[in-house]
């Protein structure tokens, strides 16, 4: 640790209890939870958000994909009071068909068998962002935008944190929101382990012949997963996984190439493709920090784990991270002030291990599982599909994991 906090420097610098680095999803539900919160003496936390980029096109967190939010994640915005500005943007999936290509196994969860009005709710990433940054506009979040973090200073009693129009604040916690190459991480030298699949995924809005009518599928091929999400309009979100080099080579092709390699591959569940939007491609791996927390430092979302989307519950497991938090942080606060010592952050480590270890046991056993086309592996894959498609009490058990009800979020209500 570096300790550059002279008494000049301290005396230009802004004060804050937390400062956020990283602005999407997880970084702005966070600062919007938070900035609720009341330390012992009664004073609401003082919470700077700082942020790179502002929402469009150009900010990755806030681009044309579309992600599902699951029930619970759903749950937990309505306790934080954000969902009702929310909602609008979503478009619920009351449905989820499971197949495996060129076999009988399939499975289907419905809303209306577990008395929910959806399972979930899949949100286009590019409309949420300026409704959070409206959010954070309007509450007590001090927001820093666009305004990247040049240096980070760190000393036992906190963190200053230099920005790039070379002002200056000073925080008791600092947690890293920042995404996959988070400067945070960098800051205190923890590499994440990784996993490489050996994939990529290609993504794109697709329309096809039939009405979606709130279904989503996924459907594993020999080669990769394929994730269709109901949006708004009658579009698709798809998430299609491959081997690295076929992904290169479908990329390539031209729409209607592309979509007959599509249609070949997912079958005609909605009848005919009849269009797709822009493609792009990125790498599958999942990255996991063992070791969420440093030095008055605490990590959550993408900078503390990215995982394969073939679940497609890479944010509600980020979500997990930032309600965990704010949970310890109330809990911490009822009596005491500071918000950023060791006991806040073990409390913090604690209580995630189980659930992010768990979690990314269970996506990569599906990968591996359902990537392939070895024999026992077909056979076993297809046996549980169709016991879960006959046995209601196994179908429930995944149900729960689906819409995320096995999990304790914020306030203790949902698990």
């Amino acid at each position: 640790m570096s300790s550059s906090n002279s008494a000049t420097a301290k005396s230009a610098t802004n004060e804050y209890d937390i400062a956020i680095v990283g602005g999407a999803m997880a970084g702005a539900c966070l600062a919007l939870a938070a900035a609720k919160l009341v330390k012992a003496d009664g004073e609401r936390l003082k919470i700077a958000l700082i942020e790179a980029k502002p929402p469009g096109d150009a900010h990755p967190g806030f681009d044309a994909r579309a992600i599902a939010l699951n029930a619970g994640t759903v749950k937990q915005l309505q306790l934080w009071g954000l969902w009702s500005d929310i909602a609008p943007l979503g478009t619920p999936i009351h449905d989820i068909h499971v197949s495996d290509r060129y076999h009988l196994g399939t499975t289907d969860l419905h809303a209306d068998d577990y008395h929910v009005d959806a399972l979930g709710q899949v949100v286009e990433l590019e409309s949420v962002g300026p409704l959070l940054h409206r959010l954070l506009e309007s509450s007590p979040v001090q927001l820093f935008c666009p305004l990247a973090v040049n240096r980070i200073d760190s000393s036992a009693e906190g963190h200053v944190l230099e920005l790039s129009d070379n002002s200056q604040l000073r925080c008791n916690l600092l947690v890293g929101a920042d995404g996959l190459n988070s400067m945070v991480r960098q800051h205190w030298q923890l590499s994440p382990t990784l996993e490489d699949f050996g994939q990529s995924a290609i993504i794109a809005n697709i329309r096809c012949e039939q009405p979606h009518q709130g279904r989503a599928f996924e459907r594993f091929t020999e080669h990769g997963p394929i994730a269709l999400l109901p949006m708004s309009e009658q579009r698709m979100s798809l998430v299609w996984a491959m081997d690295s080099d076929a992904q290169k080579q479908v990329l390539a092709k031209d729409d209607e190439a592309f979509i007959k390699a599509l249609q070949q591959a997912f079958g005609y569940r909605l009848g005919r493709i009849t269009e797709t939007g822009k493609r792009s491609g990125y790498p599958l791996k999942l990255t996991y920090l063992p070791r969420v927390i440093h030095h008055r430092t605490v990590l959550v979302g993408n900078a503390a784990q990215t995982l394969h989307p073939i679940a497609g519950q890479g944010f509600n497991l980020g979500l997990r991270d930032v309600a965990t938090l704010v949970t310890c942080l109330r809990t911490h606060l009822s009596t005491a002030n500071d918000c950023g010592d060791n006991a806040l952050c073990h409390a913090y480590l604690e209580a995630r291990q189980v659930d992010r270890q768990l979690m990314i046991e269970s996506i990569e056993l599906l990968v591996r599982g359902f990537s392939n086309n070895h024999l026992p592996l077909v056979v076993g894959r297809n046996i549980a599909l169709k016991l879960l498609n006959w046995i209601s009490p196994l179908r429930a058990g995944v149900a729960r994991q689906a819409m995320g009800w096995h999990h304790s979020f914020d306030k203790g209500n949902m698990s």
